[in-house]
Formats: C-alpha cells, structure tokens, sequence
C-alpha cells in the first residue's frame, strides 16, 4: 500500500499574524456560507454568497499588497500560492478596465447567452434603460463595469 502523501508547506512569512484575524474571519464566514441551507433559492444563488466571500477577501489581500503596502511580496506570494486569494481574479484587476470585477467568470463569453459577449454585470449602467435592474445569474453581482 502506498504512503499517503501530505504537502508540507514552510511556515508562513513574516507579518501573517498581523492578519492571520481577518483572514480567520473570513474563514468563519466561509464555513457560515457553505453549512447555509439552499432551500427555496435556485440552484445558482447558492453560491452567491461563497463567491461574495471569495472575492472580498480577495479583495482584502489585493487591497494589502497594491494599494496600502502594508505586506511584503513574500507574504502577498505565500497567501496566493496557499490559496488565500484568487490570484486569476487579482491579475484582472490590475488591467485597466476591470478594477471592480467580481469574478472572472463574468468575462468569458463561452457561458453567456450571445457568443462573443460578456455578462450582463459589465454592462455600465449608463448604457441601460432606467429602472433596469442588473442582476449576474452565476455570481449576484449588480453591475462591476469600469465606467459605474
């Protein structure tokens, strides 16, 4: 019988306490979210608030590292590297015109009604009859264009 194989990871860089709350934080709400009962929502707003959670403490470490430079690279690449933060949705960030993005699933154009066309969320709302409620069907994000 084969051994079991566990990943070792080193310890985590100097100043993760600093924010090892926050994140513990998160983590709760995290778990919240996921024990959450389903019933009478549909199937994809289950997952709203998970990606919620998701992208605001991804949002927390982005936020950390480029705006305040409050952490150093080597914590910042620790916290991607053990999944703390979703480092495909970070990388969009820094691309202007996708500051506010909520997921990066809003941009492919595989899932979405019309080829070629992104999710209704990144449509500005100037660009939308008044009174036009914007609602993502994958992630409940209410409008993340550039231009709102």
């Amino acid at each position: 019988m084969p051994s079991i194989r566990t990943t070792r990871t080193k310890p985590p860089p100097e100043g993760f306490e600093d924010i090892e709350d926050i994140l513990e934080d998160y983590a709760r709400k995290m778990r919240d979210a996921e024990n959450e009962t389903h019933e009478g929502k549909r199937k994809a707003e289950s997952v709203w608030p998970i990606m919620r959670i998701s992208h605001a403490r991804s949002r927390y470490i982005y936020d950390l590292y480029y705006k305040r430079e409050a952490i150093s690279r080597e914590l910042y690449d620790w916290l991607l590297k053990e999944k703390y933060a979703d480092a495909n949705l970070i990388a969009k960030w820094k691309r202007p015109g996708y500051e506010k993005l909520c997921c990066v699933r809003c941009i492919q154009s595989r899932d979405m009604n019309y080829q070629g066309s992104t999710c209704i969320c990144r449509v500005p709302k100037a660009a939308l009859k008044k009174g036009t409620v914007v609602e993502c069907q994958h992630c409940g994000c209410r409008g993340c264009a550039a231009q709102d």
